[in-house]
């Protein structure tokens, strides 16, 4: 396992337009340092897995202009979240079933006007999720990678945040320098974190330790304390989720009792008990 670098990235802590976490909304931003840590693997499966409990679930393509979601869940929308934004549809229209029983709304891919955080596009965004929120339970917001201003932007939306990362050294690197920039930008007092594509039990609980001693060294909150990262599970390296992204299923549809399958039901029932299931 390697460990977590301690010459931390200098990353760009300028602010950015961002919004306050929506009031009483449980609204869960999923996001990486990365790309290609599996991040919207996890927000669809987490999302089957939180259906399964009895929750409304509505996972929303927060990842403006490289959406991939309709790519995991095999969805060939009419409508997307470009047509709601330039007035040619509504909301309503743009919410599709899914296969595994929760509800998304889809984003456009390639649209270049969403690379960046306009006015136009931070107003309509935020108009979407103010409107959509009263309807559901829980709303994942599947990001984009990094640190851009879209990607910040969307994760203040959310009262809560899971970094996915994997055990690699530039997975690591590029999810301290999101969890240090949101230190900075959100004073986010706690961040969750689940470990990836983990070799050996107990790995990622260990990666995350690693990276809570970076941040009690290099980064500290509004209030002078050092950020806490809650570890939420790890996600066993399982040749299952291949064969599930490559048939464009969900994995815990095409194997329910895969290693990965379980342990994304475990970080299903771990967020309700701890979140879902406290007092508003």
């Amino acid at each position: 396992m390697s460990d977590v670098p301690l010459a931390p990235p200098n990353a760009d802590a300028d602010a950015a337009p961002q919004a306050r976490p929506i009031s009483g909304a449980r609204i869960v931003a999923i996001t990486s340092g990365k790309g290609g840590v599996g991040k919207t693997f996890v927000s669809a499966n987490l999302a089957a897995a939180l259906t399964r409990r009895g929750l409304r679930v509505l996972v929303l393509d927060a990842d403006l202009g490289l959406a991939n979601l309709d790519v995991v869940l095999n969805l060939y929308p009419k409508l997307t979240l470009h047509d709601v934004f330039t007035g040619k549809a509504q909301l309503r229209d743009v919410v599709l079933p899914t296969p595994g029983g929760f509800s998304v709304v889809l984003a456009g891919s390639g649209m270049v006007e969403y690379s960046r955080l306009t006015p136009e596009v931070r107003s309509e965004f935020l108009h979407v999720i103010q409107t959509i929120t009263p309807d559901y339970d829980i709303v994942l917001l599947d990001t984009g990678a990094g640190i851009s201003d879209v990607v910040l932007f969307s994760i203040s939306l959310a009262s809560e945040v899971l970094v996915v990362a994997t055990p690699e050294p530039t997975s690591l690197t590029d999810a301290y320098a999101a969890i240090k920039v949101l230190a900075a930008q959100q004073n986010r007092s706690h961040i969750r974190m689940v470990i990836n594509q983990t070799v050996r039990p107990g790995d990622g609980r260990a990666i995350t330790g690693q990276l809570q001693q970076v941040l009690n060294r290099f980064v500290a909150t509004g209030s002078g304390q050092p950020l806490r990262l809650i570890h939420m599970g790890d996600i066993p390296a399982d040749p299952s989720v291949r064969d599930a992204v490559m048939r464009r299923q969900l994995l815990l549809q095409q194997m329910p009792g895969c290693p990965a399958a379980l342990a994304i039901g475990q970080l299903a029932s771990k967020l309700q008990s701890t979140l879902l299931d406290q007092p508003r």
